[in-house]
């Protein structure tokens, strides 16, 4: 496969794979995720990599899914309008629901470590990836959140099996925005490291886990990763994508609301409507220490 909304290079046992749509500070879409998941089993397959490092080019690791897409997994305008059979829209969103969630049991399943590299914005979508890699590494920069959740969505139930339902209610329930330091605090991170530093310490990560005989990495990350999936995280994520399904398929004044705001003024628009009533955030370039 060509990959256009990715880059992929191996270096010295370390395969890094790159978001590369900087412009929309990597949103996700379908094309996307279809380039970046075949990447992975690409270096899966590859003995020559032991390692495999996951990051965004530009200011971002990952905005979250594309709302502008037409084909985006996550476009709000799939649900612009009252459906006349909610069977048919709830199944629509569980469908899309399980295979979202099916790529992130894909990063579990593969034999090599995936090391996230979080650079800047850790939104939605991508927050699930950075979640569900089997270490995460952030910039000082990075700012985390789920703010999907102030428009009738859902959060994941990683959040809460990775960091404590406290800790994931915290900001679940409010989609507020967090910085590196508290991810770190809560668990969502292993290490916090200078933004100049992040891809140098995250491929030494690789490099130093290729030191290891690669039987005993794969056999090692299954006894963690196939062991927390037997032991109930998988029945969580069932549950997670039903009510995902309805989460997204919901409609009412809020939904009108932001729509409404779009339709005026485009997305821009649509999320300022979104977000505006919560700012400022408790922390990140948005919150009131900053001064924007």
């Amino acid at each position: 496969m060509d990959y256009t909304s990715i880059l992929y290079e191996v270096d010295d046992a370390v395969a890094t794979l790159t978001l590369n749509r900087p412009e929309i500070m990597n949103a996700l879409s379908a094309d996307m995720e279809r380039e970046l998941h075949d990447a992975l089993r690409r270096a899966g397959r590859d003995d020559d990599v032991r390692a495999i490092v996951l990051t965004g080019a530009g200011r971002a690791f990952c905005s979250g899914y594309d709302m502008s897409a037409v084909d985006g997994a996550n476009a709000a305008s799939t649900t612009n309008a009252a459906p006349r059979y909610p069977a048919d829209v709830i199944g629509t969103w569980y469908d899309r629901n399980q295979e979202e969630l099916d790529h992130l049991r894909e990063i579990w399943s593969l034999p090599k470590p995936v090391i996230a590299a979080v650079n800047g914005w850790c939104m939605g979508g991508g927050f699930w990836y950075g979640l569900a890699c089997d270490i995460t590494i952030a910039s000082s920069d990075a700012v985390f959140a789920q703010p999907e959740v102030r428009m009738t969505s859902s959060s994941i139930f990683l959040f809460a099996a990775l960091c404590g339902w406290k800790n994931a209610n915290r900001y679940a329930l409010t989609g507020d925005h967090f910085d590196a330091a508290e991810a770190l605090r809560m668990g969502v991170v292993n290490e916090v490291v200078a933004p100049d530093e992040l891809l140098p310490t995250a491929r030494r990560l690789g490099r130093r886990i290729a030191m290891v005989p690669a039987a005993s990495v794969r056999l090692n990350k299954a006894i963690t990763m196939q062991g927390l999936r037997a032991a109930g995280i998988d029945s969580g994520l069932l549950l997670n994508g039903a009510l995902n399904a309805m989460a997204h398929s919901s409609y009412g004044p809020e939904r009108e609301r932001l729509n409404e705001a779009k339709a005026e003024g485009g997305l821009r628009a649509f999320l300022n409507a979104r977000d505006e009533p919560f700012r400022p955030e408790p922390f990140g370039p948005k919150s009131a220490k900053t001064g924007e």
